[in-house]
């Protein structure tokens, strides 16, 4: 099944609707994703109320560079941690910012997605990065599959992340 179809794709559209409703934007840091958060997210109709933009940092130095993740940070443990992931997302928020306002909720994508393991963790291990106003946390993922299916996952884990920590109200909630 495609990230856009079935069960996906509800609840998509409908954290959009929500955030909407509450007046929020969201933007987005990807990296093992390459963009197919942000294209899952602005993919239902309205998505441009709330969805400010996105940034593909794939390349481990672009997570420094653009989204002021810490360089120590980054080559003790390299970009699959879980505060890279917190880094990522906070940074996002702010190197979106429109008109000085950081973008209220931002998440991030890091992680393996194969074939090969990279800095010493193997292919599925996943950290989403969620930054609000209120704080900023991770969420680490252990997933299975082949290199598709692995960024596949991780996308609807964030959409899944975002309705949890929103409260956004699905037809299968």
């Amino acid at each position: 099944m495609s990230v856009a179809g079935g069960r996906e794709a509800d609840r998509t559209a409908a954290l959009i609707r929500h955030l909407t409703a509450r007046g929020l934007t969201v933007v987005v840091a990807e990296s093992l994703t390459g963009g197919l958060l942000a294209a899952e997210l602005i993919r239902p109709a309205g998505a441009s109320a709330v969805v400010r933009g996105g940034v593909v940092a794939y390349a481990t130095a672009v997570k420094g560079a653009v989204l002021g993740v810490d360089t120590a940070l980054l080559a003790e443990h390299g970009a699959v941690h879980p505060l890279v992931a917190e880094q990522m997302a906070a940074g996002v928020r702010r190197v979106l910012s429109v008109d000085g306002r950081d973008a209220d909720i931002g998440i991030s994508t890091t992680g393996v997605a194969g074939p090969e393991p990279q800095d010493g963790k193997q292919p599925g291990t996943v950290f989403l990065g969620l930054s609000m106003a209120g704080g900023t946390r991770s969420l680490g993922l252990t997933l299975t599959g082949d290199r598709d299916a692995i960024r596949r996952d991780t996308v609807t884990a964030a959409i899944d992340y975002l309705i949890g920590i929103t409260g956004a109200v699905t037809s299968d909630s």
